[in-house]
């Protein structure tokens, strides 16, 4: 059979190898959680969970079901509500947190109980220095050192809503299901259940983190619950096969599995250097592993809404800028 499988360990792709050879170093199956990516698979999923792997003994083997996985992470509920600004209501059973940036938050019912915490309140930091480590990592994407922790009292479901900062589609992610583990650009966390872990990972290579556009420095989120990150204008969805890949503007770049390596390139060519309006770099994803990317980047949005701010043109008046300092405009 053709080395079509691959596998991660210790956060990294290991592959091509072939089915046979994959069952031989992942023993017992049927319950192992180690994620892999063979034919036919459009995302990483848990060796225990995929059924070319556990039927490998023949047509007559019958594995047994996989072992369930206690969560860490509360199973919250949520609906997301809207189009182009939307946001997000969380249902919470009494004792159920969910944790969010600071200002995110848009109503809350009267169980609600609000706390702000410092750093990240899911990891079990010992004592001030370890609170101030998780705050500054937060400092370093641009965050603010503070966050937000929602509870659920009282004997009924309670609801917490949080809104999109600007124009665009907020994105739920089960952790669970995505390989315990994403990486996503600064400011695009929106909320997460409790038990998700929001800290930071740097880009590996150095070329990838100077001409990035987005920095050295990711948002990781790791755990098995679900998250809500926010992407500006349209959001898709890229299944990258072991060996493809795309490139992508740099600000475009939402979140992406672990597994995915990412590389900044040159855009080459004198003339697409100048003139070309997309910058000097590209961001190129190589699979395998799912990439999310949104088209209309706050960057570029501010800068739009900028440039229109001081290039002083009246939109249909002969008299330009001296129109708009008449209209007060100016």
């Amino acid at each position: 059979m053709a080395a079509e499988w691959y596998y991660v360990e210790n956060g990294e792709s290991r592959g091509p190898i072939t089915r046979d050879d994959l069952i031989t170093r992942l023993p017992g199956l049927e319950g192992d959680q180690t994620l892999v990516f063979g034919p036919g698979m459009s995302s990483w999923i848990a060796a225990g969970h995929v059924s070319a792997l556990r039927t490998a003994g023949g047509p007559t083997s019958q594995a047994p079901p996989p072992t369930p996985v206690s969560r860490r992470s509360d199973e919250i509920d949520y609906e997301i509500t809207g189009d182009d600004m939307q946001f997000v209501e969380v249902e919470l059973d009494p004792g159920e947190m969910v944790i969010a940036e600071a200002g995110a938050m848009m109503y809350m019912t009267p169980g609600i109980k609000m706390e702000t915490k410092f750093g990240d309140p899911s990891r079990q930091e010992s004592g001030i220095f370890g609170k101030m480590l998780s705050a500054g990592k937060r400092v370093l994407t641009g965050e603010s050192l503070f966050m937000t922790v929602f509870t659920g009292t009282g004997p009924a479901k309670q609801q917490v809503a949080f809104a999109a900062p600007y124009p665009g589609k907020i994105v739920p992610m089960d952790l669970a299901q995505l390989g315990g583990e994403m990486l996503c650009q600064k400011d695009s966390f929106l909320c997460a259940a409790r038990g998700v872990e929001i800290g930071i990972a740097f880009t590996k290579r150095f070329g990838a983190g100077l001409f990035g556009g987005e920095g050295f420095i990711l948002q990781r989120l790791r755990g098995d619950g679900l998250a809500f990150v926010h992407a500006g204008g349209t959001l898709c969805q890229h299944d990258l096969a072991a060996g493809q890949s795309l490139k992508v503007d740099t600000g475009c770049l939402v979140a992406f599995q672990p597994t995915v390596n990412y590389d900044i390139r040159f855009v080459g060519g004198f003339k697409n250097t100048l003139f070309g309006g997309e910058g000097l770099f590209f961001a190129e994803l190589t699979g395998p592993g799912s990439v999310w990317l949104q088209s209309l980047p706050f960057s570029r949005l501010a800068g739009r809404m900028a440039a229109a701010r001081t290039s002083h043109k009246g939109e249909g008046s002969i008299l330009g800028g001296l129109g708009d300092l008449l209209d007060g405009d100016g």
